[in-house]
């Protein structure tokens, strides 16, 4: 084993299954049902109840608020006191200020423990990449890489992590500002949808097209070109199905990558299907699909 914690604030999409059998660390993110109290992901409200609720509040825009200083403090303080070092995973900082909140509590943390070993990692990532990400923290501690090290290699494949994925409507992208480099408005009256690509650490068109299957279609074809590219083999590779609401669609969906995979020379024998978190779902709404693709790191 390593001679690290792995921590993750909550925008990874791991469930707490993976949380618990991977013993990460998880500061979970708050979201607000239209109105009244924040509620802490996971732990107040689970995804399945957020993506129900959703959909029976059509027009009703949820909203997210990221840890509090306070929550970071706490775990870093916890695993300070062990005498233990720790990486932890943020969601990139072009979407949340949970990079500098976590920032803020390590100096915090530093003034009472001032030989604190504990590396704060911009992911530039979020949603089920930032899980595979998170993951590649644990591989390297358990395959005994030290602290120092870990960090190295997993700077060295942040910039290959990619996000290629659609939507059901922009109109929560647009509310939640998270609009970015993606020109205008699209219509979802006349079932236009656009693909979205996610790289350093932000969102990029990638194209749209009339209805759903086509959407789908194109996102395949664009992850398609980027593997191409740049995977000779499916050993340096790591990949997920991130889905919200509908749980069937992405079985078929996961399909139809494991089809791509194959076509590639890439056959993978599992492609995991992840279940969106509520602190993502809050910017994209409840029918995001789309995959995330990673560099495995050197265990080596």
């Amino acid at each position: 084993m390593g001679d690290f914690v792995v921590i993750s604030d909550g925008s990874g999409d791991l469930s707490p299954e993976i949380y618990r059998e991977r013993d990460i660390v998880m500061i979970p993110f708050y979201v607000m049902l239209g109105s009244g109290d924040y509620l802490q992901q996971e732990r107040d409200i689970g995804t399945g109840e957020f993506y129900d609720w959703m959909v029976s509040n059509p027009g009703v825009y949820p909203k997210s608020s990221t840890p509090s200083t306070q929550d970071y403090l706490r775990t870093f303080t916890e695993i300070a006191k062990r005498g233990e070092k720790a990486i932890c995973v943020c969601i990139t900082e072009k979407f949340s200020n949970s990079y500098q909140t976590a920032r803020i509590a390590r100096q915090m943390l530093l003034e009472d423990y001032p030989d604190a070993q504990l590396e704060i990692i911009n992911c530039m990532m979020n949603t089920v990449l930032q899980g595979l990400y998170v993951l590649q923290a644990c591989e390297l501690r358990d395959a005994g890489v030290g602290f120092e090290e870990a960090v190295r290699r997993l700077m060295e494949i942040r910039p290959s992590g990619r996000i290629f994925f659609t939507i059901g409507s922009m109109d929560y992208l647009s509310i939640g500002g998270r609009i970015g480099k993606l020109a205008g408005r699209v219509s979802t009256a006349l079932g236009i949808r656009p693909i979205i690509t996610l790289k350093e650490g932000e969102i990029f068109p990638s194209g749209v097209c009339r209805g759903r299957g086509k959407s789908l279609d194109k996102v395949l074809k664009v992850a398609e070109d980027y593997l191409e590219k740049n995977f000779a083999s499916a050993d340096e590779l790591e990949i997920a199905v991130g889905y919200g609401y509908d749980y069937d669609e992405a079985v078929a969906f996961r399909n139809r990558v494991a089809e791509l995979l194959d076509s590639l020379g890439l056959h993978k024998d599992e492609i995991p299907i992840r279940h969106i978190s509520s602190v993502i779902a809050v910017h994209t709404g409840p029918y995001p699909l789309g995959i995330g693709v990673l560099r495995r790191a050197r265990t080596e």
